[in-house]
């Protein structure tokens, strides 16, 4: 942590830390498929100044609308082996009938330049993450209920009636991994979920512990002459 004053940048919601302050927050969203746990990802990468969402490799197709490099990087499964094979993954998982990975490199670089990151996996892959760091915050989306999941994956028209069904029987073996999440947002409303979200968000920011405490002693608690490096010692 840096010795002198921290310098701040402002943005439209106020100011972002510098990167000189602390080691960045790793934040992990996982919910059920068509929960909307997308939708609220990209809305809060928009609205949290400082946060970068980190996106994952997928072998499976692009959907409608989907655009390689801003959803997923869509790669094929002999090249998404070669990057196992060459340990360039936090995490990976296959996940009905399809891998899906977190990079390794891009991730590690933000969190250590200070910057908040926001991986947006499954539960499986959270659960690995978990592993490598202990001080990731965990958040588990969930349905306002199993009915409403099932009418907005058929809405959602993308997949076949089998694929649906199997989606719904692999929300109830994600849920039962809900204690293992730091908090839990229910997604009925939009609006109040992304704002509960936020909420979560700038509050882990300001915990003590993520606090730069050098700065906090500079300005509070030392005496100016003795600072580190403030003293001017007479001739």
């Amino acid at each position: 942590m840096s010795a002198t004053t921290p310098t701040t940048a402002q943005s439209p919601s106020g100011p972002v830390r510098s990167s000189t302050q602390r080691r960045g927050i790793l934040f992990i969203i996982s919910a059920p498929s068509g929960t909307g746990k997308t939708t609220l990802c990209k809305q809060l990468t928009a609205s949290v100044p400082g946060l970068w969402h980190s996106i994952s490799y997928t072998t499976r197709t692009p959907r409608p609308g989907e655009e390689h490099g801003r959803e997923y990087f869509f790669i094929e499964e002999t090249k998404f082996q070669e990057m196992i094979d060459r340990h360039e993954f936090v995490e990976w998982a296959r996940v009905y009938g399809h891998l899906y990975g977190t990079p390794r490199k891009s991730l590690a670089d933000k969190i250590e330049q200070g910057i908040d990151v926001l991986l947006e996996i499954d539960v499986q892959g959270a659960l690995q993450v978990k592993k490598k760091f202990d001080d990731a915050v965990l958040v588990f989306i969930l349905p306002p209920s199993m009915n409403v999941l099932r009418t907005r994956l058929q809405t959602r028209a993308s997949d076949a009636p089998e694929e649906i069904q199997r989606r719904l029987h692999k929300v109830k073996e994600e849920v039962w991994n809900y204690r293992e999440y730091t908090y839990i947002v229910r997604n009925d409303d939009l609006a109040r979920s992304l704002r509960d979200l936020e909420n979560v968000f700038l509050a882990e920011r300001l915990k003590t512990k993520r606090m730069d405490m050098t700065w906090i002693e500079n300005n509070f608690l030392l005496d100016d002459e003795s600072k580190p490096g403030d003293r001017k010692d007479l001739p």
